[in-house]
């Protein structure tokens, strides 16, 4: 092997008529840092960058300026802000009560809305997939009607339905002579600690099920029809059918589905403001409405920041435990 001072190393052997063949073996590239990977593709990062331009000042500098809020005794008063540190957490999780039962009543809202709003879409999406293209139309708009229509409007509609002396929940179970037969006075459903919190997540089902519905659907149009007509001649039932092949193939809607649902009724504010305000007696308290107390009506910045970053914390790894148990089995 022969090197001069600035050529490649060269390997020399004879070719089959007794010549010398040359094969140059180049010096292996120096490795590109992450900032000249971003400079080489320059002109590509200038064409996206107006996207980035609303993600950065409505998303990420909000979220790194409620960090730092988050290690401060912040209020209306610049001038007195302070830094405590980790106070603010430490103070959450040993001296706020209240937040501690926001905390739980949150947990136990996410556990009854979540599932209900997955079984029930899966379960109309079947039954409504095989209808005319009419019959379903109607039947999405319908579903999806709450989603589109105001937040006020639909909680009025509600409070009205949950009245206990006039309204139609009420005015329902007794004529099926459902308090004759317990023995029970009307109940006040959103007036009584028992019932509060199990009223609001009907509200939220009720108005969650609409964009799940028509994703379903739009995965079930996707599904090949020659599964189901294979299914069928090998004798398989409608329950195997569904249990063996749409089930499976509904995987990714259905973990889209699941997280975001999830992350949206972690975030449960408007329902709780415009129906409750947290009661009666906390019963109906979360975690992103006592954000909103503390920020906005005991003007509390800093403290409401840390829990806005204890929020972000725990949606951040229900999602990430979400994809890495379910989105292993998920097949595109």
């Amino acid at each position: 092997m022969v090197l001069g001072a600035h050529s490649a190393p060269r390997t020399i052997s004879a070719d089959s008529t007794g010549g010398e063949m040359t094969v140059l073996a180049a010096y292996p590239e120096r490795r590109r840092t992450w900032w000249q990977k971003i400079w080489d593709a320059r002109a590509a990062y200038l064409f996206i960058l107006p996207a980035y331009i609303p993600f950065i000042v409505f998303v990420l500098y909000p979220l790194i300026n409620g960090l730092r809020l988050s290690f401060y005794e912040a209020g209306v008063n610049k001038a007195k802000w302070r830094f405590i540190g980790f106070d603010n957490f430490v103070r959450l999780f040993t001296r706020d009560d209240v937040f501690i039962i926001a905390l739980k009543n949150t947990f136990l809202f996410v556990l009854i809305v979540v599932p209900v709003v997955v079984v029930i879409s899966i379960f109309l999406a079947v039954i409504v997939f095989p209808l005319p293209r009419a019959a379903q139309s109607f039947v999405r708009m319908s579903f999806y009607m709450p989603v589109v229509s105001g937040g006020v409007v639909l909680a009025m509609v509600w409070i009205w339905i949950f009245n206990r002396d006039f309204g139609l929940l009420n005015y329902l179970l007794e004529i099926a002579g459902f308090y004759k037969l317990l023995g029970i006075p009307k109940i006040g459903w959103l007036a009584q600690t028992e019932t509060a919190l199990l009223s609001l997540a009907m509200v939220v089902i009720s108005w969650s099920i609409g964009q799940p519905l028509i994703l379903f659907l739009a995965a079930l149009g996707n599904i090949s029809e020659e599964l189901y007509d294979a299914a069928k001649i090998d004798g398989a039932s409608g329950w195997q059918i569904f249990w063996k092949i749409t089930l499976p193939l509904l995987r990714p809607t259905t973990l889209f589905v699941l997280v975001t649902t999830t992350i949206n009724v972690f975030q449960v504010f408007v329902v709780v403001l415009l129906m409750t305000l947290g009661g009666p007696a906390n019963a109906t308290q979360t975690i992103v409405y006592r954000i909103y107390e503390n920020a906005f009506v005991f003007y509390k910045y800093g403290y409401g920041a840390a829990m806005g970053v204890v929020l972000l914390l725990i949606v951040g790894s229900i999602a990430y435990f979400q994809f890495k148990l379910l989105g292993q089995e998920v097949e595109y």
